[in-house]
């Protein structure tokens, strides 16, 4: 079994959810590392909502 950690969302979707939060400057300067710990869960928040979207 490989060790290699696998994303659940797309490059994509993280950098549109990163962008509707407002941080899509910090990700793009500084990257993904510099983003807290509390705007990381409002882009899984958000996330979810959009995949509850999705299947209704």
């Amino acid at each position: 079994m490989s060790n290699r950690k696998r994303g659940i969302m797309s490059e994509n979707l993280k950098q549109e959810i990163a962008n509707e939060l407002g941080v899509y400057n910090i990700v793009s300067n500084e990257g993904w590392g510099s983003v807290s710990s509390r705007t990381c869960g409002n882009m899984v928040t958000k996330a979810i909502e959009i995949a509850n979207r999705k299947f209704q």
